[in-house]
């Protein structure tokens, strides 16, 4: 069985440098905001290009502390819009909705998948008053169009990057630093995966880095003096310590991924299966490898035949979900075209060409 995504051989790579890194954890002594975040930090604020990186304790707390960060500084305020595509993962919208702000759903560009310029344009509003670019899937969204309709109107930016870690744009600059602020997820299926929840913010703004540092732990920048109505959502530890060791690697198995994806999209033939359009190799790091198909259980039934695995990234759009009930009316026909037809394929830093090359052969005989 060609595994959709083997995350015990992935991490078994680190096996030693994870138990030394633990040995090391447990004699320190300090198991809460220690130097293994402090570390952490301070690399992924590097390799990303930004001044600051904060961590916290998943991609949906970094966004959620996005946005009561700028209500805190006063940019934002309870029931703002805030434009975000309506094919992304749930975790989007739900920071917004539990930030008391509005989230207003936009169809994406049809070939990419990621937010259109049209839809935002058509969608601005007096009450619009950011935007949250969501890198679906690994490929950046087209930032230079919308941080030049952002800085026409006075919005903010903010990138739900949890899909995209390493993605580089066409200016140079990371998945990060496209934008006011960003939010990452290192969940362990993530491009960069710690071995439990983890995420981060990475922001090039001192006051808005200070005011996250403070939210994620209780409000307090000091032990027991509370600035604000703060939350528990600091990044853990050990967490810290194995993205720590897995971060020098990124690049690479990026780079793995995308000669896997540039095998499938010049290999695979058949008329049946059509890919997304890629805007540059470099922009996108393929956290998933997802085709359209019109029989898509048929599909996924004939690669289960022959022992190929495959997930669907994401079978329902967050609209149509029972605990977003109140958006089901909402008339948006690519989105749901895209989301009833999307099989994602294996892709992964350790598959073999051997597999590569099985999973091309079957997929060109579906």
């Amino acid at each position: 069985m060609i595994k959709f995504l083997d995350l015990h051989s992935i991490n078994k790579r680190f096996e030693k440098e994870f138990q030394q890194v633990f040995s090391r954890f447990l004699n320190s002594g300090r198991y809460i905001l220690g130097n293994e975040v402090t570390d952490f930090e301070t690399n992924y604020a590097k390799y990303c290009g930004t001044k600051y990186c904060i961590g916290v304790s998943n991609g949906l707390d970094a966004l959620t502390l996005l946005f009561q960060a700028y209500k805190v500084l006063g940019k934002l305020q309870e029931g703002d819009e805030v434009i975000v595509p309506a094919n992304t993962y749930i975790a989007s919208i739900l920071a917004i909705i539990n930030s008391g702000l509005k989230p207003v759903l936009v169809e994406p560009d049809v070939e990419t998948f990621n937010i259109d310029i049209e839809s935002i344009e058509n969608a601005f509003s007096e009450n619009t008053k950011a935007i949250l670019a969501v890198h679906l899937y690994g490929q950046l969204a087209n930032m230079e169009n919308v941080n030049s309709f952002a800085k026409k109107h006075g919005l903010l930016v903010l990138e739900d990057a949890a899909q995209a870690h390493g993605a580089v744009y066409k200016n140079g600059n990371k998945a990060g630093n496209l934008s006011d602020a960003a939010a990452f997820s290192f969940y362990p299926g993530k491009n960069l995966g710690a071995l439990g929840d983890a995420g981060a913010v990475t922001t090039n703004h001192l006051d808005l880095a200070k005011v996250i540092r403070s939210l994620r732990n209780y409000g307090a920048e000091k032990k027991y003096i509370n600035q604000y109505l703060g939350f528990n959502m600091r990044l853990d530890e050990l967490q810290a310590a194995i993205l720590n060791i897995k971060l020098p690697s990124l690049d690479k198995d990026n780079a793995r991924r995308q000669e896997i994806a540039k095998i499938y999209l010049s290999e695979i033939k058949n008329n049946k299966v059509k890919f997304s359009f890629v805007n540059s190799e470099k922009a996108h790091v393929y956290h998933v490898f997802v085709v359209r198909v019109n029989d898509r259980e048929g599909f996924i039934n004939y690669l289960k035949q022959h022992n190929i695995e495959t997930l669907i990234h994401y079978p329902t759009p967050p609209h149509k979900q029972q605990a977003m009930s109140g958006f089901a009316d909402k008339n948006l026909p690519i989105t749901e075209a895209i989301h009833e037809s999307i099989v994602s394929l294996p892709i992964s830093p350790i598959m073999t060409d051997e597999e590569v090359s099985y999973v091309v052969k079957i997929v060109n005989t579906y």
